[in-house]
């Protein structure tokens, strides 16, 4: 690998833009990525033989309507440049990544944290509409009969 070390870049832009992030070894970069409608977007950059991976955790297995939260992430991607929506092994939806080592930049690394962030806190409420209503419902009315705030619901007031 010829060149500056991607590692390197890597820890430059995420100190340059002020990320909160921790090594978890010398290949990965764990990164906590603020938001508005999903406050934080966890994700993993992964420094591999030939290649950067990204790896962000948006929604665990939907309660309901599994098919076509899915069917809203597989339609969602023929937009998406650099990154898609996948699944665990366990059913979480994640948005995953892939660059060549030789293309780590400071500027695809922006670009692709910066799609990351964009695309989970756009997605996020409706994942959670199609995937978690009856869930969202409950939490409504729990919250309404103990008077606990309704603040952080409003979005999903249509739904009940």
């Amino acid at each position: 690998m010829a060149g500056i070390d991607p590692r390197i870049i890597i820890e430059e832009f995420l100190d340059s833009h002020d990320l909160e992030f921790e090594q978890k070894n010398t290949d990965t970069f764990l990164i906590t990525l603020p938001g508005e409608k999903k406050l934080q977007t966890h994700c993993a950059l992964i420094v591999g033989t030939h290649s950067l991976s990204i790896n962000a955790f948006v929604i665990r297995k939907p309660d309901e309507n599994e098919a076509d939260v899915h069917a809203w992430c597989l339609a969602k991607n023929a937009s998406l440049f650099g990154i898609a929506f996948a699944i665990n092994e366990v059913r979480d939806i994640f948005l995953v990544g892939r660059l060549p080592l030789a293309a780590v930049t400071d500027q695809e690394i922006d670009r692709l944290v910066g799609s990351v962030l964009q695309v989970s806190d756009s997605s996020f409420n409706p994942l959670l509409e199609l995937g978690f209503a009856n869930a969202i419902r409950r939490e409504w009315a729990w919250r309404l009969s103990r008077g606990e705030s309704l603040s952080n619901l409003e979005a999903f007031k249509h739904l009940v």
